[in-house]
């Protein structure tokens, strides 16, 4: 019976969870934030903070726990060394789960989780670089006209060179059957 057993399985058997949930961790730590199922992101969301706490602790015992969740060295140094310390003050609520819409493929709630604060909040948000984009991309056209120019102007004298080569071939060719008669 499943009775007052409250984690939700994501559909995975145990150790395929076991590492979707250290493989998340991972890339969370890593990179600051990540884009993720919402299940997905609630389901890391526990995990990632019991490992901060741990990284808080800082203690070796603490360490090789870690160590045994997230299976990388780098990582664990990483969390143990950066981020338990920007969060050393904080009492918890290291995260951050702000849903995104939906995905094309299969209509997926999608969700970004991202560690708060401490130079891991969120980055800037992409709205202005479109505009942006459309105002420097007359200036790219632009340069790239004379290079479209260049590239026609040495393909024509490399079509010229190709022409006197063969040419000369001939006459050569030519001069070597009046020889031999």
């Amino acid at each position: 019976m499943r009775h007052r057993k409250h984690h939700g399985s994501l559909g995975l058997v145990t150790g395929h969870r076991r590492a979707l949930l250290a493989n998340l961790a991972s890339a969370l730590i890593t990179h600051g934030r990540i884009e993720t199922t919402q299940a997905k992101a609630r389901a890391v969301r526990p995990y990632v903070e019991k490992l901060i706490t741990l990284g808080k602790s800082g203690d070796l015992h603490s360490r090789r726990q870690a160590l045994a969740k997230l299976r990388h060295r780098p990582i664990v140094d990483k969390l143990f060394d950066d981020i338990a310390t920007a969060y050393s003050d904080r009492p918890g609520g290291y995260t951050r789960i702000i849903k995104t819409g939906f995905r094309v493929g299969d209509a997926a709630p999608m969700a970004l989780i991202e560690l708060v604060e401490a130079g891991y909040a969120a980055k800037p948000v992409k709205a202005a670089k479109p505009a942006a984009k459309k105002e420097a991309a007359p200036a790219k056209k632009e340069e790239a006209a004379p290079v479209e120019a260049e590239v026609a102007a040495a393909a024509a004298d490399e079509a010229v060179e190709a022409v006197a080569e063969v040419a000369v071939e001939a006459t050569e060719a030519e001069e070597t059957k009046a020889a031999d008669k």
